[in-house]
C-alpha cells in the first residue's frame, strides 16, 4: 500500500520521538487532578482551576514563542521544549519526596508544560514540512495521528494501574522521562538544518506577535477552517467534565465503566487516521475535509440521551466511536492542508497561533458551559453544546479555486 511506504530514517527517529512522548502523556493522563485531590486534598474549584488556568495561562505565555522560533532552527527548539517539560515535571516528584509539594507548584508546572507543548507542536510542524516531500505529508500526519489515538487507548488504563500500585506521582515520573527520551530521539535524527532567512527586521517586534493570526484570518480557506476547528474542539472538550458528572454522579456508573466507555472507542481514531490517505487519494482533499468535518459535528448530541445501565454504556461507546473515527480522519487531513497552505516563513507562527487559540477556546468554553450546567443541569448543557455543534459545518470553506493544490495532486497520482 502506498500509505505504508517508508519515509526515511530521519522521519523514523522523529516518529519514534513523537511516539514515546505520546505514550508518556497517555500514561500520565489526569495525573495532576489526581495529585491535587489525593495528595493536596483540593476541592472541585481548585481542580477545575488547575485544568482551566493551566491551559489558558500556558497559551498566553506561548504567544511570543511562535515569532521567536520562526527564524530559528526547529530541531534545537523541539529539544529545548522537551527538556523544559522534563525539568518541570521532574520537579513534582522531587517536591513530593521532600514533603514540599503545593498547589501553586502544580499550577506553575501545568502552565510551563502547556506553553512548551504549543511551542513544540509549532516547531515540529514546521520541521516536518522541511523533512518530508509534500506528497508524503498526509502519510506522515496520519502516522502521528494513529500513534496519538493508540497512546490514548493504552496509556490511561496502565497509568491508573501504576498509580494504584506505586503511588500518585508514578505517572508524572514516567511522563517526564518520556520527554527526555523524545529529546534524545530528535537529536538522533542528525543531518543539517538550514537556519531560516529573516527578510524583515532582525529583531522581533510587537507586531510580530499577531502575524500568525493575521495570516490565518486573511487566508480564504484557512480562516473558516480555523474558526470551525476552535469552536468544535472547544465545545467537545467543554462537554467532557459535564459528561463525567452526568455518568458518575447522576446516573451511577462506576469509574471503570466510564473509563471503558471513552477508552474503547479510541480504536476508531486509529482506523480513521489509517484511512485518511486512501480516501484523499480517491475523493480529494477538500471533499474529505468537508464531508468528515460535517459528520464529526453530528455525534456529540447523542450523549445528552445517555441512560443508566448497559444501554447507556452502549450508547456512549457508539457515539464516541463515531466521533473519534471522524476526528482521526479529519485531523491529519487538516494538518496536511494547513502545512501546504502556510508560507514557509510563517509556518511556526501560524501553527502557534492556531494552538494558542484552540487552548484559549477550550478554557473559555469549559468555563461557560460549567455556568450553563449549574443553571440548567449537565444533561441540558450537553444537549445545548450538541445543538451548537450541528451548526459548525457552516463554518467550513464552501468554495475553493478549481485547481488542486500540489499535495492533493500528488495524493491523487496526478503529474
Amino acid at each position: 500500500m502506498k500509505g505504508r511506504r517508508a519515509l526515511g530514517r530521519r522521519f523514523g527517529w522523529l516518529w519514534a520521538a513523537f511516539a514515546v512522548s505520546s505514550y508518556g502523556t497517555g500514561f500520565g493522563f489526569g495525573a495532576f487532578p489526581l495529585i491535587a485531590i489525593l495528595v493536596l486534598h483540593s476541592g472541585p474549584t481548585q481542580v477545575a482551576a488547575l485544568a482551566a488556568a493551566g491551559r489558558a495561562v500556558g497559551a498566553v505565555v506561548a504567544v511570543p514563542l511562535g515569532p521567536w522560533m520562526e527564524f530559528r532552527r526547529k530541531r534545537p527548539v523541539m529539544i529545548a521544549m522537551d527538556l523544559i517539560r522534563f525539568a518541570a515535571l521532574t520537579s513534582v516528584p522531587a517536591a513530593f519526596a521532600f514533603g514540599g509539594l503545593g498547589f501553586a507548584q502544580l499550577l506553575a508546572v501545568s502552565v510551563v508544560v502547556a506553553a512548551a507543548d504549543i511551542a513544540f507542536k509549532a516547531a515540529g510542524g514546521a520541521y516536518l514540512k522541511s523533512l518530508v516531500p509534500p506528497e508524503d505529508l498526509l502519510v506522515a500526519n496520519g502516522r502521528f495521528e494513529s500513534t496519538t489515538w493508540t497512546s490514548i487507548v493504552v496509556g490511561p488504563p496502565l497509568g491508573g494501574a501504576a498509580i494504584g500500585m506505586f503511588g500518585p506521582v508514578t505517572t508524572v515520573i514516567a511522563d517526564a522521562v518520556s520527554y527526555l527520551l523524545s529529546a534524545l530521539g530528535i537529536r538522533a535524527i542528525g543531518g543539517t538544518e538550514a537556519r531560516p532567512a529573516r527578510a524583515a527586521a532582525p529583531r522581533m517586534r510587537a507586531g510580530d506577535l499577531l502575524e500568525g493570526w493575521r495570516y490565518i484570518l486573511s487566508h480564504r480557506t484557512l480562516r473558516p477552517l480555523f474558526l470551525n476547528s476552535i469552536v468544535v474542539n472547544g465545545l467537545i472538550m467543554a462537554s467532557e467534565p459535564l459528561i463525567a458528572v452526568l455518568m458518575l454522579s447522576r446516573l451511577g456508573f462506576a469509574p471503570w465503566q466510564y473509563g471503558l466507555a471513552f477508552a474503547a472507542p479510541c480504536i476508531g481514531g486509529l482506523f480513521g487516521s489509517r484511512m485518511a490517505h486512501p480516501l484523499v487519494a480517491r475523493f480529494g482533499q477538500r471533499k474529505v475535509m468537508l464531508t468528515v468535518g460535517a459528520l464529526r459535528a453530528c455525534w456529540p448530541i447523542g450523549l445528552a440521551f445517555v441512560q443508566p445501565g448497559v444501554p447507556g454504556i452502549v450508547l456512549v461507546i457508539a457515539v464516541q466511536l463515531g466521533l473519534v473515527t471522524c476526528c482521526g480522519l479529519f485531523n491529519p487531513v487538516l494538518a496536511t492542508y494547513r502545512l501546504e497552505h502556510s508560507d514557509p516563513d510563517r509556518v511556526a507562527r501560524t501553527l502557534s497561533a492556531w494552538s494558542v487559540s484552540s487552548s484559549l477556546s477550550i478554557a473559555a468554553l469549559t468555563a461557560v458551559w460549567g455556568v450553563i450546567a449549574a443553571v440548567t443541569g449537565p444533561r441540558t448543557a450537553i444537549a445545548i453544546a450538541g445543538v451548537v455543534l450541528l451548526v459548525t459545518p457552516l463554518l467550513l470553506p464552501r468554495r475553493e479555486k478549481a485547481t488542486r493544490n500540489a499535495g492533493e495532486q500528488a495524493a491523487a497520482g496526478i503529474t
